[in-house]
This record gives C-alpha cells, structure tokens and sequence, in this order.
C-alpha cells in the first residue's frame, strides 16, 4: 500500500464494513477489503479518474465505487487522501455530513 494515506475515520469505515460482511462470510468480507484497496491503489498513478460528486460537496473530491461502496478522495494530495469509504445507498445528506466533518480535522 503506497501512494495514498487514509483519513483515520475511513480506516474504520472499512473495519466496520469487513466486521459486517465477516458475520456471514469470513472469507468474503477479506475479499471486499481487498478489491477497495486495490480500486485505490489504481487511483494512485491517475487520481482525478474518478467522478465529482457536486450534490455532496463542493470541495474538489473524487469518487470512485467499489461494488456498493464509495470511496471518497482527494486527488490533489500527495500521497492521495482517501477520506471515507461508504455504502452508496446511504441518504445523500448523510454522505455529505461525513465528507464535511471529516474535511474539516
């Protein structure tokens, strides 16, 4: 894992997810973990390849999506900033509380 950091509120994002998944299927739950942890190390090299979300902030975020999930970035820091890592059928309100309060530590 080089080229990008995660905001310590998206290193539980994906605690909790793989927690969740891990109760019916261990092996699945590492296979999530995994495929988001891929999906941004492929961002690294090409970070604004992902798509703005206007409706859930006006900071200049990218995201990208992993099955469900939603993975919320900072192209422009070096290394690459992910700041969440969220299920993407969460209200639009919610997810842009989260990225609000995790922009602002």
């Amino acid at each position: 894992m080089s080229g990008f950091v995660l905001h310590p509120e998206a290193y539980s994002d994906l605690d909790e997810l793989w927690e969740f998944i891990a109760k019916d299927d261990l092996g699945s739950a590492d296979r999530v973990r995994d495929l988001v942890f891929e999906a941004i190390q492929n961002l690294v090299p090409f970070p604004h390849q992902g798509h703005r979300r206007p409706d859930l902030t006006n900071r200049p975020l990218r995201f990208t999506r992993v099955h469900d999930l939603l993975v919320a970035y900072a192209p422009d820091e070096k290394p690459l900033l992910v700041l969440a890592v969220i299920h993407g059928s969460r209200s639009p309100r919610v997810l842009a509380a989260i990225l609000r309060n995790r922009a602002e530590h």
